[in-house]
């Protein structure tokens, strides 16, 4: 008796063979929108070579997709790694621009202080407590 038959006899496991089949399904949807991604992403391939690839995996897709991760599946997660560098990296530049702290270097930042104490915006302790900040 094979999968399918005794599958139809026990409703509860032809259920479970549906959701395992649906989940199946979109996990090979979800590799092959992946591959697409990374496709696009990739520097190291000319546009000819992209056309070539997104062709494969549009005409042939289980196949395509299959040797897709295996050509390139090592590249694959060194663009994810490049990207996610990328934007952490993005984050942190844009967090001390918000901060204030990212553009000037302590030289800079003494001189606004100066000019903050010539004006008479700071007074002499605040300006030596800002300075021992800076410095230390």
């Amino acid at each position: 008796m094979d999968l399918l038959t005794i599958a139809s006899s026990y409703p509860l496991l032809n259920l479970f063979w549906t959701i395992f089949i649906f989940f199946i399904f979109f996990l090979w949807i979800f590799i092959a929108i992946q591959c697409v991604i990374d496709i696009f992403r990739s520097h190291d391939m000319g546009g000819v070579a992209k056309a070539i690839w997104l062709i494969f995996i549009f005409f042939l897709p289980m196949l395509g997709v299959l040797i897709y991760l295996i050509a390139r599946g090592g590249k694959m997660q060194q663009h994810q790694v490049d990207a996610a560098k990328a934007q952490q990296e993005a984050f942190n530049s844009y967090v001390k621009q918000a901060a204030g702290t990212g553009s000037g270097t302590s030289a800079d930042e003494l001189a606004k202080l100066a000019d903050l104490k010539s004006q008479g915006v700071l007074t002499d302790a605040e300006f030596e407590a800002q300075k021992a900040k800076l410095l230390s």
